[in-house]
C-alpha cells in the first residue's frame, strides 16, 4: 500500500510540475523575444526539454503500471528507459543548436535589454524553487529514480536560470552585451553534458550492462561461502528498468546435497544483501554436463 502511495504522489508531483513549466516556457520565449536575449531562450529551450522529460517520466509511471503478457513477459517497465533515451537526444539536439547561436552572436553582439532578463531571469527562478519544492516535499525523489531524474532536471534549470540572472546583471550594470552568449555557451554546455549522461546510462541498461550499485564478484564470492556449493558459471546480471535488477546463475553443488536448501539460502542471500528480487539459479550436480562452462 505504501508503494501505491508513493507512486500516486509521485506522478501528481510530475503533473503540477508540467504545469508549471508550461508556464515558464511561455513566459521565458516571450522574454527572449522582447530582450532579444539568446540565454533567455537558450534557458526556454532547456526547460522545455525539461517538460518533455517529465512528461516521458510521468508517462512512464502509467505505462509501467501495464501488466505483463504473454508477449511482454516483464511487463512495460523498460518504457522508462527508452523515454530516457528520447529526451536525451533532445537534450543534445538542443544544447547543439544553442551553441551553434551563440557562436553567431560572438561576432556580432547584439543589444540585449539587461532589465528586461533580469526580470524574466528573477521569475524563473522563483518557478524553478517551487517545482523543486513541491517534488522534494510530496514525491519520493530519493526513493524512485525516474523522480529523481526528473528532480535532476529541474536543479539543472536552476543552473541555468542563475545564469541568465548574471547575463542581466552584467548587461544592466556594464552594458557588457557579449554576457548574454557567454552565458548561453555555458547553460548549452550543461544541457549537452546531461544528454550523454542520459544517453550512455540508458544505452547501457538497454544493451543488457551490469547496475553500477551491484558488484558482480561480491555476489560470486557470497554464493561459494554457501555450504554444498562447489562452483558458479553462466552469472548474468542486468536492469529491466533503472530500479529493477535481475540476475541468473548456475550452481554446481556437492552430491548428496539439499538442492531446495541451497537454493533457498542463496535467493534469500541475494534479495536481503543485494536488492535483487528477481533470481533465476539453476542447481546442479558434479556430472551436469560442462561443455558450456569448461
Amino acid at each position: 500500500m505504501a508503494h501505491d502511495h508513493h507512486h500516486t504522489n509521485n506522478k501528481k508531483v510530475l503533473l503540477s510540475a508540467l504545469v508549471l513549466i508550461s508556464i515558464l516556457v511561455i513566459a521565458e520565449v516571450i522574454g527572449g523575444l522582447l530582450t532579444n536575449s539568446l540565454a533567455l531562450l537558450a534557458d526556454a529551450a532547456h526547460m522545455l526539454s525539461d517538460f518533455f522529460a517529465i512528461g516521458i517520466a510521468l508517462i512512464a509511471f502509467k505505462v509501467g503500471e501495464r501488466a505483463a503478457s504473454k508477449s511482454k513477459t516483464f511487463g512495460y517497465k523498460r518504457f522508462e528507459i527508452l523515454a530516457a533515451l528520447i529526451n536525451a537526444v533532445l537534450l543534445i539536439g538542443i544544447s547543439v543548436f544553442v551553441l551553434w547561436n551563440a557562436i553567431q552572436r560572438f561576432q556580432e553582439p547584439p543589444e540585449v535589454a539587461g532589465g528586461g532578463v533580469l526580470v524574466f531571469g528573477s521569475f524563473a527562478i522563483i518557478i524553478n524553487l517551487l517545482i523543486a519544492w513541491i517534488m522534494m516535499r510530496g514525491g519520493d525523489v530519493k526513493g524512485n529514480i525516474n523522480l529523481k531524474g526528473a528532480f535532476m532536471h529541474v536543479l539543472g534549470d536552476l543552473i541555468g536560470t542563475v545564469g541568465v540572472l548574471i547575463s542581466g546583471i552584467l548587461i544592466l550594470l556594464f552594458n557588457w552585451t557579449i554576457a548574454d552568449p557567454i552565458i548561453s555557451v555555458v547553460v548549452s554546455l550543461l544541457i549537452l553534458t546531461a544528454g550523454f549522461r542520459v544517453a550512455k546510462d540508458s544505452l547501457h541498461v538497454l544493451m543488457e550492462g551490469k547496475p553500477p550499485s551491484i558488484s558482480l564478484q561480491k555476489i560470486e564470492n557470497r554464493l561459494n561461502e554457501i555450504k554444498n556449493v562447489r562452483s558458479i558459471h553462466d552469472l548474468h546480471l542486468w536492469s529491466i528498468t533503472s530500479d529493477f535488477p535481475a540476475f541468473s546463475c548456475h550452481l554446481v553443488v556437492e552430491d548428496g546435497a539439499d538442492r531446495d536448501e541451497v537454493l533457498q539460502k542463496s535467493s534469500t542471500m541475494l534479495k536481503e544483501e543485494f536488492h535483487i528480487s528477481h533470481a533465476s539459479i539453476q542447481i546442479e550436480g558434479d556430472d551436469a554436463d560442462c561443455t558450456t562452462r569448461c
